[in-house]
């Protein structure tokens, strides 16, 4: 599981998941070989860190737009993943990478496609009938 990640810092709309082991055999006990797990498209993890989201454009800037002022910070558009989430993500988007002898996957939200969050404040028996 994951470790201390206090040093890795998440940049931009990126989001950083630890896999989830995926299944090796069917419900049935049939060992499916590598190459199948391989061609999924879809996988999913659980998000540990998120970057701060998509930077917006500095409207307010002087006539020198490339220097900036300690007083003015960048704002960002935040993303809709939280840590803790577990993500289903195309893989097509993802990148490996290893830290701390641990593997995570790195993807942009675009490349998200929907999370599961432990919200209950959302009641859906009163829509789906």
């Amino acid at each position: 599981m994951p470790r201390n990640l206090d040093k890795l810092k998440v940049i931009g709309d990126r989001v950083l998941i630890y896999p989830d082991s995926g299944q090796d055999r069917t419900s049935s006990g049939l060992y499916l070989p590598p190459t199948v797990i391989e061609k999924e498209l879809v996988q999913g993890g659980y998000v540990v860190a998120v970057g701060p989201g998509t930077p917006l454009a500095n409207t307010e800037a002087d006539d020198d737009a490339w220097q900036q002022s300690e007083s003015s910070k960048i704002k960002y558009i935040p993303l809709e993943i939280e840590v803790g989430d577990y993500a289903l993500y195309l893989k097509k988007f993802a990148i490996d990478i290893k830290y701390q002898n641990e593997k995570y996957i790195i993807v942009p939200m675009s490349g998200i496609l929907v999370v599961e969050r432990d919200d209950e404040s959302l009641d859906l028996t009163k829509i789906l009938k």
